[in-house]
């Protein structure tokens, strides 16, 4: 049987169609899996923003004037 005009030309092409359709879901579902969580960056906004201010003099980032000056700003 020639399978509607094809013959096994058309067979071998099918299979090799539905192998590259498998393949790629494969390869989908891996890059799913591994890529990076879309979340912030560890210490990006989190806490609040005297938690932040008291950080960023921690590292010395900011002079204690500043901190102090800061400080009474978000305290309002």
């Amino acid at each position: 049987m020639w399978m509607h005009g094809f013959g096994f030309d058309g067979m071998l092409l099918g299979w090799f169609f539905w192998l590259v359709v498998v393949a790629g879901v494969v390869v989908l579902v891996v890059w799913a899996v591994r890529r990076p969580a879309r979340g912030p960056v560890s210490g990006c906004c989190s806490g609040s923003a005297l938690e932040v201010l008291g950080q960023r003099y921690a590292r010395g980032e900011i002079t204690r004037e500043q901190y102090e000056q800061m400080k009474k700003d978000l305290n309002g």
